[in-house]
């Protein structure tokens, strides 16, 4: 492969990046390095060292061709970083990302619409170790600024925000924080840099679980987090002191998905766009949370700062019961039910976003309380049509008591 050229496009870098002839050699893709331990030639090479960073042999636990190859794409996909750390989930890595930045006595700014087990983390790994967290509204910018204490050293964003898809001001947020001295964090797994590259609008640390879109095959577990040079090595050195490993195997088939994440991402975002236009003129619907979709909350905010989306949103109930919701879930042919999204597949799952809320109300102003149970859809890679046909009957099955 030929260096990286600066004017070659996301799509580009998708297909090109992390294919280094020192690690390919004579074939298309980084083959498979599986080993614990690398060998030195003799103990002048063992007393010598090995430069300590990705791209050099050391021990198994520090990588192979097979994952520095993976993290050096991630890191030429994001505009602004100086490296990739690779995780073995999407869990591990918002952990260590947070471990990485905050110690005992500091305070923790975070999103109320965060990913729940990002949530979970306030109570059961944080605060047993001295460390505090305060949630926001991300769409309440002045509360937000004044929720700034000088033992703030971090905020976590995410947006869309989890379930109920709210898009902040991102860039705004991050301005905020450098200038109070908090490093900025964001789960980027709804877009990925593709389409919203976080580093460049402002944040100092950007979160992906991996399994999701770059995985794309719903066969793998792992997570990424990128920084930019002045965040990046306190970040690896609390991945190396906590063991931070994947697999070979695992990297491999992340690079492999990583090769069609633009074409997928794009496949499904159009899917899902027209499938939430279709949902937005149902009766049965109350609310499409879609950003994407014009007059929907957050589309100036998505259009102004995105630049493309992808098969995940939300819709909610008109009117209707838990177990009317059950009956349309159940119903439906095409989707699975179960957790995770960005697959091939497409999936769906009830939501109650109130137990999930501190700070923000849900329903929100302007919503009918009535209106509150929640459905998540994830589209995948299926016929459009297909799927619009097959809520179309569960929409039916769900009045049939």
């Amino acid at each position: 492969m030929s260096e990286r050229r600066k004017e070659d496009r996301p799509k580009t870098d998708a297909v090109t990046s992390g294919r280094r002839a020192e690690w390919t050699g004579a074939v298309v893709s980084p083959p498979v390095w599986r080993g614990s331990t690398h060998l030195y030639a003799d103990c002048a090479d063992l007393a010598r060292g090995r430069p300590d960073g990705d791209g050099h042999f050391y021990y198994g636990r520090r990588g192979s061709p097979t994952q520095w190859a993976l993290a050096d794409a991630l890191t030429q996909l994001e505009p602004g970083a100086h490296g990739t750390l690779l995780y073995p989930s999407g869990v591990a890595a918002i952990a260590g990302a947070l471990l990485g930045v905050l110690r005992q006595g500091d305070v923790l700014l975070m999103t109320d619409n965060v990913y729940q087990p990002s949530r979970a983390m306030a109570r059961t790994l944080l605060a047993p170790l001295g460390i505090e967290t305060r949630f926001f509204d991300p769409l309440d910018i002045p509360a937000y600024e004044a929720a700034f204490c000088d033992r703030t050293k971090a905020v976590l964003l995410e947006s869309p925000g989890s379930l109920t898809m709210e898009v902040c001001d991102v860039p705004e947020l991050a301005r905020i924080a450098r200038e109070k001295g908090a490093a900025s964090m964001i789960d980027n797994t709804w877009a990925s840099p593709l389409g919203f590259p976080a580093l460049e609008r402002g944040c100092d640390i950007s979160i992906m679980s991996l399994t999701k879109h770059v995985g794309g095959h719903s066969d793998l577990l792992m997570g990424s987090v990128a920084a930019g040079e002045e965040w990046f090595g306190k970040l690896r050195e609390t991945y190396l002191a906590l063991g931070q490993v994947v697999s070979p195997d695992d990297a491999a088939l992340a690079s492999r998905g990583l090769r069609t994440l633009p074409i997928r991402l794009q496949q499904s975002e159009g899917a899902a766009l027209e499938i939430a236009q279709w949902l937005a003129g149902r009766a049965e619907v109350a609310e499409v949370l879609c950003p994407m979709l014009p007059g929907a909350p957050g589309h100036e905010l998505w259009q102004r700062d995105f630049k493309s989306g992808c098969g995940l949103f939300s819709f909610m109930l008109e009117g209707r019961s838990p177990a009317h919701r059950a009956r349309l879930i159940d119903a439906l042919r095409l989707f699975g039910i179960g957790y995770s999204w960005g697959g091939f597949e497409s999936l769906a799952i009830p939501f109650d976003a109130a137990r999930a809320r501190t700070v923000m109300r849900w329903p929100p102003a302007g919503m009918d309380g009535d209106n509150r149970l929640g459905i998540r859809l994830s589209i995948g890679l299926e016929d459009a049509a297909d799927l619009i046909a097959d809520l179309e009957q569960a929409f039916a099955a769900m009045d049939n008591e």
